[in-house]
């Protein structure tokens, strides 16, 4: 079964601040030279900044699959701005997604069934009654709502900048509900998962060693 690791910050959960630089310079490369290049040399660069920094991170010992998500995130991204010839839409995946994330995770706190809980209760070998537990509950409801607010702000505010066709906004709030408020629900989340351990998980091993 695993456990949560309080040596390993937010921060380092996050890609430490290669991880975080390689994820926001990207968009404002992107954003800048929208307005004193054409968008293909736009996209080139943004995507080679990306390059840059994938590369760095895998130099660095980080996972591949870590090192490549952010490449070919920017990859995708300035494919469908290149396709539609429009610089807003290198910004609509990260919309989409967050849309598309938002509905199950608020749809999981409506039906009674957190989806921080779950998760919790699948990485801890499942079967443990995290929802009768009413502190559990309680913090899995907090947290699962804080991550579907995270993704419901991401799609309304940068639906909305993207719909007004405004780049450096659309970059400006890929910044600030990027990695910023990524940090603070991940800290949300962290409190939910360590509470329920410490109710559901550690009475049991202390109980298991009394025994022997």
């Amino acid at each position: 079964m695993l456990t949560e690791t309080p040596h390993l910050t937010v921060l380092d959960r996050l890609g430490g601040w290669w991880g975080i630089v390689g994820t926001g310079l990207p968009q404002v490369v992107f954003a800048v030279l929208t307005n004193v290049t054409s968008l293909p040399v736009t996209a080139g660069v943004a995507l080679g900044v990306a390059l840059v920094f994938g590369v760095i991170r895998k130099l660095r010992g980080e996972e591949t699959a870590a090192a490549l998500g952010g490449i070919l995130g920017v990859a995708v991204a300035a494919g469908i701005a290149l396709w539609t010839g429009s610089a807003t839409d290198f910004f609509l995946v990260g919309i989409v997604t967050s849309a598309l994330l938002f509905g199950p995770t608020a749809a999981s706190f409506v039906v009674g069934r957190p989806v921080t809980g779950l998760l919790w209760n699948a990485l801890h070998g499942g079967g443990h009654p995290w929802r009768s537990d009413r502190p559990s509950r309680r913090a899995h409801d907090l947290a699962t709502l804080a991550v579907a607010a995270m993704f419901g702000a991401r799609a309304l505010v940068s639906g909305l900048l993207w719909w007004t066709g405004s780049v450096a906004g659309l970059a400006t709030a890929r910044i600030v509900l990027g990695v910023p408020l990524t940090a603070l629900v991940s800290l949300v989340v962290f409190w939910a998962f360590r509470r329920t351990t410490h109710r559901l998980v550690t009475p049991a091993r202390v109980a298991a060693r009394s025994s022997r």
